[in-house]
This record gives structure tokens, C-alpha cells and sequence, in this order.
């Protein structure tokens, strides 16, 4: 047997082959996430090929006392890769759509493989998975499960978890839980499937997985509509959902802040009219029926009502598309000035008016300079609020922080809709979780990975 006792990296050469395990420039490309905020110094990037070499890695990793953090296709905003001196095992070599069964709905994937490829197979055979945001040329199948990943789609679709029916997980001692089940019940004691999805690898590293499909729509209807109000854009919302008969696929808010940051940054999608305080990106999805006239008639209701200001509805698909790079703008805009506090929350329907109008306000008492930057998928409630502070201290960046959640938690809200906690919001959570809840997670955590050694100082504050 070796001796690698003078280098513990030596047994993951000798596992994986030396060009699978990166470090100094060829792993570089891990350094940092997609916001460039959060920052990696891992001890060496592994690359396994399949889940006995993730599972080989993992007792390596063991018997080194060393932390090991997942990483996917690293698109993250809320620091769940950063570490310094871990041993990331990246999933990208596992990127197998092993099966598309249309009869059975179903795609069976590793963990690597990225969302768009999915969206592709799953296509050839007139289905969708219909998990989708701006990330999805890069971001991975084990990172989208671990952050419960929303996007556009949820107002009819649902999140990831709902999306996902069964998984395949390498504990923090090396074991492999086989919970792939294909089944759309099953009733057969604790759902330990939910467990892993949305915690961001601290509780295991997911390796393969089960998502269900969709029949593909044959027909889409899409618009940009200036809205009167937060309130009208509901009731045009329901106006929708029921002549349309539920096929709302995506209903996203873009008020007049983000529309002028849009015209600012990119003057190449052109506006199909003036700026109004308050507008809506629509999309149906039909199985039977073109839905062009459903939308048509909805929005001329509406603006009857004076609900619906102006409106341009997509004629081919073309349109839609840009009407669709508009929404999806979203992320490279946030990320062009700092200092910046970024929130990602989820209100009742019935509760965002009062959110932003009540977090205003009392912005403007905090910091009378400071600018925001809204959009959300108003469909399922969930918001995204960047502030542009006038001045970068922490104190000051975690007081707005400290406000934001304040106004949502009193609410009835939550702190995370769709990117996770990582290490952004472990304050936040700290201030805002329920403490029983915090102390279950804990108990969970320790269960599982009693070291402490699975994407350590993640999602869970120290107690």
C-alpha cells in the first residue's frame, strides 16, 4: 500500500488519474461564483466519473479529516461554494441523461448533467422538463436540486422538489442511499428525498436523480403589459389562469426601475412602449388550443376595467423570445454597480403590494439615496429586490438586510424563495428561523455528517 501521508492528494491522484484532481490554475475556474463575491481556495478540485469513484472520494476525504464542498455548474448567488482548504468534487464528468421514458414521464440523469441538455432530450420526444431560468446553458442537475431551484415556470409547474421523484446520494461516510424511486407515491415511511433537496450539499452529495416530464405545449401565447397597479396584475393574473384554464406558464412583474436599468443596459431590447410604473411579462402554454385569443380577449378586458394600460402580445416566436430575453436580462443587470444588498424572498400573492410599498418607505428612512431594482415571478410570490446603498459598511448593508426580512417575515413571508442560504443569509437566518426548526436541522446535521465535514458552515447558523 502508498504512503500518502506527506501528501493526502496522492490517493485522490491515484483514484482518480492525476488530471481529475486540479489544482493552482486548473482549478482557477472554481475561484470564484457566478456573482464574483464569493471566493474558493480549495485545497484541489476532484473529478470523479461516476458514483463509486464520488463515494471512493468521500471516504478518502474521511480518513484526511478534510471538508469536502459539491459544486455543479458553480451559477450559485449565495456563496454555497466558497471555502478555503476543502476538497471540491465537481460532478461535471457525470453528465449521462441515462433515459428518457415517455411512457413512464420521466428522464433518469446524473448529477452533472446541465439543465438545457435536459430541456433538449426531453424535447426529442415531445416532452419538457419544465424547470427554467437564465442559468440553464450551465447550471447542473446536483445544483439545482440542492438549491430547490425555482424560475419561471413555478406558477404552473411547481419548484424543483416537485419536479423530482426520486435520488441517488453519497452520505458524508461514503455510503450510497439508493432513492431513485420512480414512483409518484409512495407512502413507505420518512420522505427522505426532501431532506436533500434544497440542503445545498451539507447533508450529502446528490449523484443521479429521477425528474418528472411534461407534456410539451403545443401552442404559446405571450405579452408585455403595462398594469395600473400590483393589485390589477393579480386580478389580471386570475382573469388568466381561469379563461385560459390554468395554462399560465409564467406571469413575471417588471416594474419601472427595471425597465429604465433595462433600457440603460441593453438599448438592444427595444421596448414596445413608454415606461408605466408598473408592468407584466405573460406566457401560456397550451396543450390543445392556440391561447392567442384567450390572452387578446383577457387583456382587453382588462383594459376596460383600466386595469391594463397598454399592451403588445408576441405574433411569432420571435417576439416572444425577446420578450422572454427582457425577463431573463435580469441577473447581468443586478450585478453592474455595488455595493449592492440582494434579497430573494417569497410573499403571499396578496402580500406583495404591502411588501414593497412598507419596504420603501422605510428605505427611505435608512438610506434617502438609496435606489432598488425590482422583478419577480409574481405568480408564485416570489421577489427580487437588489438595493443600491449610498454608502458600503457592513453595518450599514446588514441594517437594510435587517429591514428587508423584518417587513417580509411580518408578513407572513419567507427569507429564501429559490437560491438557497449558503453563506449570504446564514444571519438572517440566524435572526428570522424558527429556533425548534434551527435545532431540528441541527439534529439532522449531526445525524448525518457528525464531523461536520459536508459543505461545512452552510444553510444551518451555529447555535
Amino acid at each position: 500500500m502508498k504512503d500518502h501521508s506527506a501528501d493526502p492528494l496522492d490517493a485522490f491522484r491515484d483514484l482518480l488519474g492525476a488530471a481529475h484532481v486540479q489544482t493552482g490554475e486548473a482549478a482557477a475556474r472554481f475561484a470564484t461564483d457566478w456573482t464574483g463575491k464569493w471566493h474558493a481556495a480549495p485545497l484541489a478540485v476532484l473529478r470523479p466519473a461516476n458514483t463509486g469513484e464520488v463515494a471512493a472520494c468521500v471516504r478518502l476525504a474521511a480518513e484526511h479529516a478534510l471538508a469536502i464542498v459539491p459544486v455543479g455548474g458553480n451559477t450559485g448567488l449565495v456563496g454555497g461554494t466558497a471555502n478555503r482548504g476543502a476538497l471540491m468534487i465537481s460532478l461535471e464528468r457525470m453528465a449521462a441523461i441515462r433515459a428518457i421514458r415517455p411512457e413512464a414521464g420521466i428522464a433518469v440523469v446524473e448529477a452533472g448533467a446541465i439543465l438545457s441538455d435536459i430541456h433538449a432530450a426531453a424535447s426529442e420526444h415531445d416532452l419538457i422538463f419544465p424547470l427554467t431560468f437564465g442559468a440553464r446553458g450551465s447550471a447542473r442537475v446536483g445544483g439545482f436540486l440542492s438549491t430547490n431551484a425555482g424560475g419561471s415556470n413555478v406558477v404552473r409547474y411547481g419548484s424543483t422538489r416537485g419536479l423530482c421523484l426520486g435520488l441517488e446520494v453519497v452520505l458524508a461516510d461514503g455510503c450510497v442511499l439508493d432513492l431513485m424511486s420512480e414512483l409518484r407515491k409512495d407512502n413507505s415511511g420518512y420522505d427522505l428525498r426532501d431532506l436533500f433537496i434544497g440542503a445545498e450539499g451539507t447533508l450529502g452529495i446528490i449523484t443521479a436523480a429521477v425528474l418528472r416530464l411534461s407534456p410539451r405545449p403545443r401552442h404559446h401565447a405571450a405579452a408585455l403589459a403595462a398594469v395600473e397597479s400590483l393589485p390589477a396584475a393579480l386580478r389580471l393574473l386570475r382573469r388568466l389562469q381561469a379563461a385560459s384554464e390554468g395554462a399560465v406558464e409564467a406571469f413575471e412583474y417588471m416594474p419601472r426601475s427595471y425597465m429604465a436599468a433595462l433600457a440603460r443596459h441593453r438599448p438592444d431590447l427595444r421596448q414596445p412602449f413608454a415606461l408605466h410604473d408598473h408592468a407584466v411579462m405573460i406566457d401560456l402554454g397550451g396543450l390543445s388550443r392556440p391561447l392567442d385569443d384567450v390572452l387578446e380577449a383577457a387583456l382587453a378586458e382588462a383594459a376596460e376595467a383600466g386595469e391594463v394600460l397598454d399592451a403588445m402580445v408576441a405574433q411569432n416566436e420571435a417576439q416572444r423570445a425577446h420578450i422572454w430575453e427582457m425577463r431573463e436580462a435580469a441577473a447581468e443587470i443586478t450585478f453592474t454597480r455595488l455595493p449592492i444588498v440582494d434579497s430573494d424572498v417569497a410573499l403571499p400573492l396578496d402580500g406583495v403590494a404591502g411588501f414593497i410599498a412598507e419596504m420603501e418607505t422605510r428605505l427611505a428612512d435608512l438610506d434617502p439615496g438609496a435606489e432598488t431594482l425590482i422583478v419577480a415571478h409574481l405568480g408564485d410570490g416570489n421577489i427580487h429586490l437588489t438595493v443600491y446603498p449610498t454608502r458600503d459598511a457592513a453595518d450599514h448593508l446588514d441594517a437594510i438586510r435587517e429591514m428587508v426580512e423584518a417587513v417580509c417575515v411580518a408578513r407572513g413571508g419567507s427569507i429564501s424563495a429559490e437560491h438557497g442560504i449558503g453563506l449570504s443569509k446564514l444571519a438572517t437566518m440566524s435572526r428570522r428561523k424558527d429556533p425548534v426548526a434551527l435545532d431540528v436541522m441541527r439534529a439532522i446535521k449531526a445525524a448525518l455528517d457528525p464531523e461536520n465535514r459536508m459543505n461545512p458552515g452552510k444553510v444551518i447558523p451555529e447555535g
